[in-house]
């Protein structure tokens, strides 16, 4: 896509990416930033990859600092303390692979020999030696937390994650263990079939024994909590905020079911009845001290969730097929966003000017990246 087609196409979507006002302000961004992340070629048949894209604020440019080729589909990364990628195979979720920021493969475990399949998403302990996984027992469907030793990706030990359909995994603030159960249920071939029977919890465990502490449900159990994010509060305090997606069976009623939850107090609520029009929501990150931004993709946007203005989800960035979400520190720790869209990084933060990085080639992104490092 060439620059005359990149601006047609961003005045056809009908706008280009909101930033507040605060944005104008001077710039004190770093010169660079390097973003874990996962991609394949425009074609749904091209190969997959992983690796470090880097973003040069100073440039204005994004290219790819170093990839590995995968298996097959990836989700989602974690970054280890000494800077290495953990990378999770979802759709079949049947292999881990660990690789450092040069490209190079350091570590590939196969899940063909074990009776589950990866859900997409993996955890490092708090004292990075384990590896926490969700994950789906092939032959009664039930729900697995596996724990893994971090060096060679074995399993060590089972975890019951008190649903169905596992997807992702965080710390809370006292540094229990969340799971999102989606409570999908799928098939061997990861199909979705019988959704009547969803159930759809959001489950915490000690996270040295496995003991279930607490389970929460929503009212309407065809909402599936699959993503979840912790964010930190300006007076100390911290808020689970989850991204819904909709299982329902009418076009009109995933068009106005709300696409965000959060736990406070121990209580599971919809703070917001405003939503994305579709009722998908595919990604969430902490931002602006204590608030969380959500991507549409379908809905080509992304929104903010405030306390202050609680009830209210309010479009941050409007650019086609926004997805993947990686919080960004930037000037003033000001708590920003980095978000993939379909034709490049678009750079959203309270303090520093909005930025848009065209893909240093044809290539889609994966559902999810990472802030890397930067300087």
């Amino acid at each position: 896509m060439n620059r005359r087609e990149l601006i047609a196409a961003m005045l056809a979507l009908g706008t280009l990416p909101l930033w507040p006002a605060s944005a104008l302000a001077a710039d004190k961004t770093p010169r660079w930033t390097r973003i874990a992340a996962a991609w394949r070629g425009p074609k749904e048949s091209d190969p997959y990859f992983a690796g470090i894209l880097l973003a040069d604020w100073q440039t204005k440019s994004l290219s790819i600092d170093s990839a590995v080729k995968l298996p097959t589909r990836p989700h989602g990364i974690c970054i280890e303390p000494d800077g290495h990628l953990l990378i999770v195979g979802v759709r079949p979720g049947t292999w881990l692979m660990r690789c450092d920021v040069q490209g190079n493969v350091l570590g590939q475990h196969s899940m063909l020999a074990e009776n589950t399949r990866l859900n997409g998403h993996a955890l490092l302990s708090a004292d990075a030696s384990k590896v926490f996984t969700s994950e789906t027992e092939l032959n009664t469907g039930r729900g697995l937390i596996g724990i893994r030793e971090r060096d060679t990706l074995k399993k060590i030990a089972s975890w019951d994650s008190w649903g169905i359909d596992p997807h992702q995994l965080a710390f809370d603030a006292q540094g229990h263990l969340m799971i999102a159960n989606g409570g999908v249920p799928r098939d061997a071939k990861d199909a979705k079939y019988d959704l009547h029977r969803m159930d759809s919890t959001l489950v915490r465990l000690d996270a040295s024994n496995g003991q279930k502490l607490g389970l929460w449900r929503l009212p309407d159990q065809r909402l599936s909590m699959r993503h979840l994010a912790l964010a930190r509060r300006t007076d100390g305090s911290e808020l689970l905020g989850l991204a819904l997606q909709a299982e329902h069976g009418s076009e009109a009623a995933r068009a106005a079911a709300p696409v965000f939850a959060l736990l406070v107090n121990d209580q599971l609520l919809i703070p917001s009845t405003e939503n994305d029009g579709v009722g998908l929501s595919g990604d969430i990150v902490p931002a602006l001290q204590g608030g969380f931004v959500l991507s549409c993709s379908k809905a080509n946007q992304a929104l903010l969730w405030q306390a202050a203005a609680a009830s209210t989800l309010s479009k941050t960035i409007e650019f086609k097929e926004t997805y993947a979400l990686a919080a960004w520190p930037g000037p003033e720790r000001g708590n920003g966003v980095l978000a993939a869209t379909a034709y490049g990084l678009v750079r959203w933060h309270p303090s520093a000017a909005g930025q848009f990085l065209p893909w240093p080639k044809p290539m889609a992104l994966d559902n999810h990246w990472v802030v890397h490092s930067e300087g």
